[in-house]
């Protein structure tokens, strides 16, 4: 017997029985040598799998500090300790903390631990062992086993069959087919592909019809679902778009930091301040200019999206990939139980007398229910995908197999077989005796007395990508006395009609591709059936494609990275694909520049989902799909993507606006503050308490409600973005910097007007430049709601949480300084009506500013520049 990697490698489906059986020093009748076993087992390894990670509390709680922006605010909250502004270093602190918290229990309420991949293997198989029949656990199984299958029967292990009675099997979790594969045991070509080697089984994969027997050729971790297990967990998991966006966004907000406090440092040296004093004085100023709000407002945003898309039964599993399918311009689909359900269906039914093509298909079944007394709703109907579907032929006209109970019987069986490919049954009906019979047309026909035009009939529904089945009768005057006699009784059929059967499409999918392509995604078909049937999957879906835009599995096997990478772009469907294939075409997308999703529901399909920028599990689908997945369409309605789409456009956008009116304000403090104190030596125009006070109580809430921003008009008309492209757009840019500066030399002239020039005092003054940063905040909020129309163009008052928030600051404002302790708090003073007309001002020109910037872009853009 040979080694474990030399059996690896061995072409099972290219070798007979005669063969496999040396091979694997077992026999077709006694199976392996109960003494040999253990031995087994430790040279050829156990049934087991890889065990999946195990949630970590630490890990997840650890990950919430992975950005940036929260070193950032570290750095800050150490270097105030450091400085002794105890209070700044507690606040930033906590702020970092509270952010942590949140997110961590957003993760926690929607983690699931879905180690499926072993817990199956607690099940038992049947095997001969000896010469004797026994149970044994799964995970027991060792190479060379002989397995017994029946119906109904989960494939323990990988393995070459030696026997098959009609032996049908769904490898659906493994290749993506719906329809079963009939198994035989003659040897195959060696270039057969997977999903075509029906002389193998495959751990994982359920018996739906027949009986059969196979030797176990591969366990544990060496299956072709070990392969899958392997391939999952050596696939990289990349980080989501938004992820990437946020940390350049912390080390652009960094690098802007350490530039002001070299502007603010060499300004105090020029001055002729102590160097030591004038470092320390910008760092102060600097740090103060952080925004310690923006990780909660992320957080926030991103959480108050996951609950939204939860309620109508989307499960985000990982917050910063809700964000994600909002830029995705490629989303890949699985096939089987993907678009469509997975079952197969009547379409189409051509016969001259449909009631008895109807009788016929019902009766000569192999298919039962479970429950019969239940409602037909409520039925659970079990066998074959074929016989399932023919059974419900009949549905419509109330024709089923058990109301025939009482008018017919039943008396002999001629059970389907891969060599004649029909199965009949001997009806009494009515004192008379009736052959009716199911199969292949082309078989039927040539049993059949009537040929004429059914062939021709029978080759156009082929071309519908149906699965053809005929239905054929004839009545004989004597019982046959075995199956053999009654397959001789079979020539002279009456052919009475066909059944074109096929799995329908999820209901809602091609509504939901038509909405994804007006949203600028491509959707891609990866599947393991074959061409003429993914065409017309694809065309049913609404998605346009020619057999020249269709890749075989075998084709891009000879395809290098480059060459796939220059030429992904040219293929729509994707054929006899395999999970390797599935990774490296999203890859290949990925490479050029691409936010791909890859929507799946089988193991096959767990790969690819895990590779992409956002993976979509369908509900029903196998646990290992979902733990792979970032999305979890809970009810499977694709109208979730749709949803998720807009969702994750809507959060982008929300997300902008936050972070444009959060960091304009934090910037402005650094401005005003540093300039005054450290370039010109004056007194600080706003004290530190009132700094947080703005940034905490006055900042936060406006912030946070701009989560409930409405999605903008036209959301899903736009072009999806590249993952390039920045968070911070070149609008957000003059916003923050230019037009902000802009702004806060304003203040600073009216610093230097009101105390230097006229003298006024200067806690009134401060409490004026104190009362511009607090009141500035209820308005302007509303020129940042939306960053593509003037205030004048949109529905202001549609947010009830930001009017909520703007009144709450106003509210907040006039408590600090008409509220007596609050003013000893903030150090404020009362402010008389020229000091109001002066801030509604100042108020008025900053709005103003940005809404003329606005108007710029939104002219520049209407022509194209």
């Amino acid at each position: 017997m040979k080694n474990k990697e030399q059996l690896n490698k061995t072409l099972w489906h290219n070798i007979s029985v005669k063969e496999a059986v040396s091979l694997l020093g077992s026999d077709v009748k006694q199976g392996v040598n109960k003494n040999e076993v253990d031995f087994r087992k430790k040279n050829y390894g156990q049934n087991k799998m890889i065990k999946a990670k195990k949630f970590s509390l630490v890990k997840t709680f650890l990950s919430q500090f992975n950005s940036p922006l929260i070193y950032l605010l570290i750095f800050a909250s150490i270097v105030t300790f450091m400085m002794k502004e105890y209070t700044d270093s507690i606040v930033i602190g906590l702020s970092v903390l509270a952010n942590a918290f949140f997110g961590f229990g957003e993760e926690m309420k929607v983690s699931r631990v879905f180690a499926k991949l072993h817990s199956a293997l607690k099940t038992t198989a049947t095997v001969i062992r000896g010469g004797h029949k026994k149970e044994v656990l799964q995970e027991d199984l060792v190479v060379g086993d002989l397995i017994i299958l029946r119906t109904g029967d989960k494939v323990p292990a990988d393995g070459r069959v030696i026997f098959s009675e009609n032996l049908q099997i769904s490898e659906a979790i493994l290749t993506g087919e719906s329809e079963t594969s009939p198994k035989v045991t003659r040897k195959l070509s060696e270039e057969t592909q997977l999903a075509d080697r029906e002389n193998m089984v495959y751990m994982g994969s359920l018996v739906e019809a027949g009986k059969g027997s196979a030797l176990v050729t591969a366990v544990g971790e060496s299956t072709q679902v070990g392969d899958i297990a392997f391939l999952l967990k050596e696939t990289e998991e990349l980080k989501s778009p938004l992820q990437k966006k946020i940390a350049k966004l912390g080390r652009f907000i960094g690098a802007i930091v350490v530039a002001l406090v070299g502007v603010l440092f060499v300004g105090g040296l020029l001055r002729g301040d102590s160097p030591l004093e004038t470092f320390e004085a910008a760092v102060a100023i600097a740090v103060g200019g952080v925004p310690e709000s923006l990780p909660i407002v992320v957080t926030v945003i991103l959480a108050i999206g996951m609950e939204r898309l939860l309620r109508k039964k989307g499960l985000v599993r990982k917050m910063n990939s809700i964000e994600t399918l909002g830029s995705a311009s490629v989303i890949c689909f699985d096939k089987t139980k993907t678009l469509t359900q997975g079952k197969m269906e009547l379409d189409q039914l051509i016969a001259d007398n449909k009631i008895l093509a109807t009788k016929i298909g019902v009766i000569c079944n192999e298919a039962y229910v479970e429950n019969p007394d239940e409602k037909f709703d409520d039925w659970i109907i079990n066998g074959a995908p074929t016989d399932k579907a023919l059974f419900l032929m009949g549905a419509k006209k109330k024709i089923f197999g058990i109301s025939f109970a009482e008018k017919s019987q039943e008396i002999l069986k001629l059970s389907f077989d891969f060599h004649h490919k029909f199965q009949a049954s001997l009806i009494r009906e009515n004192q008379k005796l009736f052959i009716y019979a199911v199969g292949a047309p082309e078989k039927l026909l040539e049993r059949s007395i009537n040929k004429a035009g059914w062939q021709e009939k029978s080759e156009k529904l082929a071309e519908q990508g149906l699965r053809i089945v005929g239905l054929a009768y004839k009545e004989i005057k004597k019982i046959p006395e075995n199956p053999k006699a009654l397959r001789e009784q079979t020539k002279g059929l009456t052919f009475v009609g066909l059944a074109g059967l096929k799995d329908p499409l999820r209901e809602g999918i091609k509504k939901a591709i038509d909405k994804t392509r007006r949203a600028g995604i491509e959707p891609i078909i990866i599947t393991g059936d074959q061409t003429k049937t993914a065409l017309f999957i694809a065309q049913e879906a609404g998605i346009q494609v020619g057999a020249h835009q269709v890749l075989e599995g075998r084709d891009l096997d000879g395809m290098s990275e480059s060459q796939l990478k220059k030429t992904v772009h040219n293929f729509k469907i994707y054929v006899r694909a395999e999970p390797r294939h599935k990774i490296r075409i999203v890859n290949a997308w990925q490479k050029n520049g691409k936010v791909v999703a890859m929507v799946g529901d089988g193991v096959n399909d767990a790969p690819a989902i895990k590779q992409a920028d956002i993976g979509i599990a369908v509900g029903s689908g196998t646990e290992i799909a979902k733990e792979a997945s970032d999305l979890v369409l809970l009810n499977d309605s694709f109208d979730i993507i749709i949803e998720a789409v807009a969702e994750g456009r809507t959060i982008l956008n929300n997300l902008r606006k936050s972070i444009a009116y959060v960091l304009s304000d934090s910037f402005a403090s650094i401005i005003v503050v540093g300039v005054a104190k450290v370039v010109f030596g004056w007194p600080l125009p706003i004290l530190p308490v009132q700094i947080l006070w703005n940034n905490f109580i006055e900042d936060t809430l406006p912030t946070i409600a701009y989560a409930f921003e409405p999605p903008e008009k036209g959301i899903m008309k736009k072009k999806a973005e590249t993952i390039k492209t920045s968070l911070l757009t070149k609008e957000m840019k003059i916003l923050i910097f230019v037009v902000g500066i802009i702004e806060q030399f304003i203040i600073l002239f009216m610093f230097w007007l009101l105390w230097v020039r006229l003298g006024w005092d200067l806690a009134y003054v401060r409490t004026l430049m104190f009362g511009f940063f607090a009141l500035d905040t209820a308005f302007v909020i509303y020129s940042f709601k939306d960053l593509n129309r003037n205030i004048w163009q949109i529905d202001l008052f549609n947010n009830k949480w930001l009017n909520s928030a703007s009144i709450f600051v106003v509210v907040a404002f006039l408590s600090t300084i008409y509220v007596p302790f609050l003013q000893v708090l903030i150090k404020t003073v009362p402010i008389d009506l020229k000091g109001w007309l002066i801030l509604g001002g100042i108020i008025f020109t900053n709005i103003s500013l940005i809404e003329i910037t606005k108007y710029i872009f939104i002219i520049r853009r209407k022509r194209g520049r």
